[in-house]
């Protein structure tokens, strides 16, 4: 079975931010994530199957505490929520869930479009934050880039790929009401629009090798 390398940082991410959407709070960030991933899942892109999340206080920071859970319910079960809240650290019931990533896998093709599962091929992270309801959704694998980590042209697995996950973008601008605006650059790149910016290439085709980071 073909191995993805993966970054250490994201090659395109981008934000969601939806304070009219609905309003900050730990339960509306579950159920914005169950529509996010509904759409993802229908597309083979990312099936959740655990949650990840931090613990911080509101008067100082990070706790160092951080939490897992499996799903054994859809991500829009009410009843999520009291399970995150159950989790909270022994001997710090000041304790409030920060950003929660969105564990699964999901479905990339290759050169013959044939299917193979990677575990998060999506990263996913929505935010209870109070200042504001947002989710993220950010790739770390080159089949969604033009050129690979190698600076290589590899023209049959972007069109497997990219065109995908454009689609599901487009859906979710749609579904959520509001226009995705991208991540922060990183050294593997930024997104653009429904994919990932076009690197500078030389007069062969090829753009930089990522590779001493990865």
């Amino acid at each position: 079975m073909p191995l993805l390398e993966r970054a250490p940082e994201s090659c395109g991410a981008w934000i969601w931010e939806l304070e009219e959407y609905a309003p900050a709070g730990l339960g509306n960030a579950l159920l914005v994530a169950a529509e996010v991933a509904s759409v993802l899942e229908r597309r083979r892109l990312h099936k959740a199957s655990a949650l990840r999340f931090d613990w911080y206080a509101k008067e100082g920071g990070g706790t160092g505490f951080a939490s897992q859970l499996s799903l054994r319910t859809p991500l829009s079960d009410r009843r999520l929520t009291q399970r995150i809240r159950d989790a909270q650290p022994v001997g710090v019931p000041e304790a409030e869930v920060g950003d929660i990533t969105v564990l699964g896998s999901g479905e990339w093709l290759d050169e013959q479009g044939v299917p193979h599962s990677e575990v998060n091929l999506i990263s996913l992270i929505t935010s209870p934050d109070p200042t504001g309801l947002a989710i993220e959704l950010a790739v770390c694998h080159d089949v969604w880039m033009q050129n690979d980590f190698r600076g290589r042209p590899h023209p049959e697995l972007y069109q497997r790929n990219a065109p995908r996950l454009a689609a599901a973008l487009e859906e979710l601008d749609t579904v959520l009401g509001v226009t995705a605006f991208p991540g922060e650059p990183t050294y593997f790149g930024i997104a653009e629009g429904h994919g990932i910016a076009m690197p500078d290439l030389d007069k062969d085709g090829f753009g930089p090798d990522l590779t001493d980071k990865l």
